[in-house]
């Protein structure tokens, strides 16, 4: 009778998990089987259940509400996480537009779009380097912690209010802010390449730039891209706290505190 009890309360779980997983980095990837991502969202869900000293809820119109509800938070906990972590797509964009990769994007199984060389290539880098510092895990304690902020049987939405589109805007401008820091090395290096350029082509008019310029850039790119990638891990290492953080907000946001 218990257990019978409980499946309302484990379906919500399971809405809230399974919108959080369709969003999230890492977990929300498209090369991962959808029936390994519903495998895992049960497993998280009856785990949480089983550790949650969650009230009886019935089965009333109340409970549709309730089920909206947990999909929304689900969502947009997982969509304000993913913000931060695109802060590698716009610098890598920043590094194409500078050494002239910006006509040769690939397809990113991500997020169904042309994505930016480098960007891919950062991205990469950045989900093998998450994995490797045990970061998933902490992203599936951040979506655990959500039930202490926004519980199953509360109706505490705040959105109204603004608070909730400031966090994205403040998020928004945080992951540019980033994706600036991690481009400017590379950009930095690549507008004095183009000034040391243009001064060749003024004062050696003999000298093909055009020629001479795109493979010059495309070294000077890669060489200070592979100088600076022990500081861009440790950045990627600050996008993970920092995205726990917005996700701590958010749910505190949606949780009417």
């Amino acid at each position: 009778m218990e257990f019978v009890n409980s499946i309302p309360v484990f379906l919500l779980i399971l809405v809230r998990v399974t919108g959080f997983m369709a969003t999230v980095p890492i977990f929300s990837y498209r090369n991962i089987p959808v029936i390994h991502k519903i495998g895992l969202s049960i497993i998280l869900s009856f785990f949480i259940l089983t550790t949650l000293q969650s009230p009886l809820v019935a089965l009333n119109g109340e409970y549709f509400l309730l089920i909206i509800k947990e999909m929304m938070i689900g969502l947009s906990i997982g969509f304000i996480a993913s913000i931060i972590l695109y802060a590698l797509q716009v610098a890598g964009g920043f590094i194409d537009l500078q050494m002239g990769f910006a006509i040769a994007n690939v397809f990113d199984p991500q997020t169904g779009i042309q994505s930016p060389l480098i960007g891919r290539y950062l991205y990469i880098f950045a989900i093998l380097f998450l994995l490797s510092i045990d970061a998933h895990h902490m992203i599936l304690n951040g979506i655990y912690e959500s039930y202490q902020f926004a519980p199953i049987d509360e109706f505490a939405f705040m959105f109204a209010d603004g608070n909730v589109a400031r966090l994205v805007s403040d998020t928004v401008v945080t992951m540019f802010y980033i994706a600036f820091q991690m481009a400017i090395p590379v950009v930095g290096c690549l507008f004095l390449v183009d000034l040391a350029l243009g001064i060749v082509s003024r004062t050696v008019p003999q000298v093909n730039v055009f020629i001479v310029g795109l493979p010059l850039k495309i070294f000077v790119s890669f060489f200070v891209l592979l100088l600076v990638l022990p500081i861009m891990f440790q950045m990627i290492e600050g996008l993970a706290i920092d995205m726990l953080e917005v996700m701590r907000k958010m749910t505190k946001l949606l949780g009417g505190q």
